[in-house]
């Protein structure tokens, strides 16, 4: 937490005058009692009723002071904690965005929003409240213990004993809750995580009918949140009645003793009252900072939580710039790849070695889970691979810059996403500066002019969350159509017409095969229709290559090969296709 402090040196001015509107509305209210025990004792006491008024509203005047400062502190407390958690926001989801898919893949989906909304929201509170209490409420505790001796030294021994009982049981409080809380915030992700995955797979789950056994996970993981946080809230919530309970005996032993020494004629009925409204305001004091440190704790806890993904660094770095270009017509070529991903037993792909030529067509077929989309994010350097090396244009990915790497391709992921907006926006993600008529063309070649055409507003259709209101059809086109637009050098696509009919996939085909700046093309598929005329196929099977060649050449000699063709055609369309 205190090394997220560095986003407050910002707003210097903010914190400086906040604190100290704080301040001197604590002064103006450590005066008040004072000016009551004059009420009392100078004019109540001698019937003098317009002394008593003018103190009167010397206390109003007083109030309304106190009220600009607190106002004013508030203000600024407040722009200073917004400002701090817009930079904290800010610099975590840039910090996000430069970790690799490996360290993605470790944090979780669920873990990084509630870093990027609960954490950061519970910060921002902690801040706030720091800024407008923290020096505040001792100033007054300790400021209140003062002026009690000022008053009178014997009686304001019970301040002296009542303040460290009260800061050991308000402290003890915090550090037992401290660690509890971060076991909280550690559930809470157990419980988003259960949430993302029902939402995520609502349709899954209805199919199935495991509602029943869904609610059931997701009660038994809310049912443990609320157990750890009652049990947290519990000890949290002895603050209050602790503190209450020894103030209040504090302030009988206070009225005891100034009973006798009134008796006595050495204290008056005013420093009594003073007295007591000095142990009251300590009172309210503690109780505000022992909600203050409980405020603390769980910011501390969410601090730390933050602080670890920005200690996260990423697992490859790139290059300030790209080393000059070298004559080479092997657009993309392995040498002996491996890849195992972060934590697991066994390399994903291993032994990957194959060379692909400008403007070349790749497939690359296999079973499920063989290792065809770990292959090609490989390419754009999603993930380093753990052993051998890739080269693009006869230069190591590794030497690229990573705008540079990334600008050679366009890639269309297996799963199809498309972003609110318009379906403009959204092909623009491949070129910022396309024009219509780039986009419409794009849009041609990927075979989506009819989901165009069938849109009131064309390419300006609005475009729903997750593009909600297209197909998956629809939305595979569309992002063939952005990678397009782009015109790479590499263009991959992962299983992204698994939605298509076989007549539109034959079409979609066709189209890229006459691709104008002849790309080099890499198809990942599971449809040996898809890859047949490929100029180079690779098959994959448990992560390793067990066949290369063209169709016919894989038909003779590829086992695998010829089981995944012979799985999808029936002898009459393998004579007609022969």
């Amino acid at each position: 937490m205190i090394k997220l402090l560095r986003f407050m040196l910002a707003y210097p001015k903010e914190c400086f005058v906040g604190t100290l509107f704080k301040l001197l509305e604590a002064s103006f209210e450590l005066i008040v009692p004072l000016i009551v025990k004059a009420i009392i004792d100078n004019g109540i006491s001698s019937g003098d009723k317009p002394y008593v008024v003018r103190m009167a509203l010397v206390l109003v005047l007083l109030g309304l002071v106190g009220l600009v400062c607190a106002i004013s502190a508030q203000y600024f407390a407040a722009k200073a904690a917004t400002g701090f958690a817009a930079k904290l926001k800010s610099k975590l989801f840039g910090h996000l965005q430069s970790l690799s898919y490996t360290e993605v893949d470790t944090l979780g989906t669920s873990a990084v929003i509630t870093r990027l909304t609960g954490d950061s929201n519970t910060i921002q509170n902690g801040v706030n409240l720091v800024l407008r209490l923290f020096l505040r409420s001792p100033f007054i505790v300790f400021g209140a213990m003062i002026m009690a001796f000022t008053i009178d030294g014997k009686s304001a021994l019970t301040f002296a004993a009542a303040i460290p009982v009260l800061s050991v049981v308000v402290f003890g409080i915090m550090l037992i809750t401290i660690p509890l809380y971060k076991k909280v915030q550690k559930q809470l992700d157990r419980v988003l995580s259960v949430t993302r995955e029902n939402l995520h797979g609502a349709r899954v789950i209805r199919a199935f009918r495991k509602e029943q056994d869904e609610i059931a996970c997701f009660e038994d993981a809310n049912d443990t949140l609320t157990t750890m946080q009652k049990f947290v809230g519990r000890i949290s919530a002895l603050t209050n009645p602790l503190t209450y309970v020894i103030i209040n005996l504090a302030v009988i032993m206070l009225l005891q003793i100034s009973a006798h020494r009134v008796d006595e004629g050495t204290l008056t009925q005013g420093d009594v009252v003073a007295l007591y409204n000095y142990m009251s305001q300590i009172l309210v004091e503690l109780i505000k900072l022992a909600n203050l440190l409980i405020t603390i704790t769980r910011s501390f806890a969410s601090g730390a939580r933050v602080q670890q993904v920005f200690e996260m660094t990423p697992s490859m770095t790139f290059p300030a710039t790209s080393p000059a270009k070298v004559e080479s017509d092997n657009a993309v070529e392995f040498r002996n790849v491996a890849l195992t991903y972060k934590n697991a037993g066994a390399p994903s792909v291993s032994g990957v070695s194959f060379t692909a030529k400008r403007g070349q067509t790749i497939g690359v077929i296999g079973g499920t889970g063989s290792g065809k989309s770990t292959l090609v994010n490989l390419i754009p350097r999603f993930y380093d691979a753990t052993e051998g090396e890739i080269l693009i244009d006869g230069i190591p990915i590794r030497d690229y810059k990573m705008e540079d790497l990334r600008d050679k391709i366009g890639i269309v992921p297996q799963k199809a996403v498309l972003f609110k907006g318009t379906i403009a926006d959204n092909l623009r993600w491949g070129k910022a500066d396309a024009t219509d008529e780039e986009l419409n063309e794009a849009v041609r070649l990927a075979q989506a002019s009819d989901v165009i055409k069938a849109k009131e507003k064309g390419l300006y259709e609005p475009v729903a969350q997750s593009g909600r209101n297209f197909s998956g059809g629809q939305r595979q086109r569309l992002t063939i159509a952005r990678a397009l637009v782009r015109k790479p050098e590499i263009l991959i696509l992962d299983d992204s017409a698994s939605a298509l009919d076989y007549a539109t996939d034959a079409a979609l085909r066709k189209s890229l095969r006459e691709l104008p700046g002849t790309p080099t093309v890499f198809i990942v598929s599971q449809r040996a229709s898809s890859i047949r005329h490929a100029d180079l196929i690779i098959v994959l099977d448990d992560g390793e290559v067990v066949g290369k060649g063209t169709h016919e050449e894989l038909l003779d000699s590829c086992p695998v090969y010829r089981e995944i063709y012979e799985s999808q055609f029936d002898s009459k369309q393998k004579e007609v296709r022969a």
